[in-house]
């Protein structure tokens, strides 16, 4: 663990940091999930403002 020392004497812990990796692009099969779960949840939030109204 990276501990440091202060001019009293007093320990420090500081958190290691994670290791950085760049992001990637969807690739096609990830992209059609998130298109449908998209509209699954605009059904489903039509749905709730439909119920809501009717009542």
């Amino acid at each position: 663990m990276p501990y440091t020392t202060e001019e009293d004497g007093r320990l420090n812990n500081f958190a290691k940091e994670p290791k950085m990796y760049g992001a990637e692009p969807p690739n096609q099969n990830q992209q059609r999930n998130y298109i449908i779960l998209g509209i699954a949840a605009v059904l489903l939030i039509v749905g709730l403002v439909y119920v809501a109204a009717s009542v």
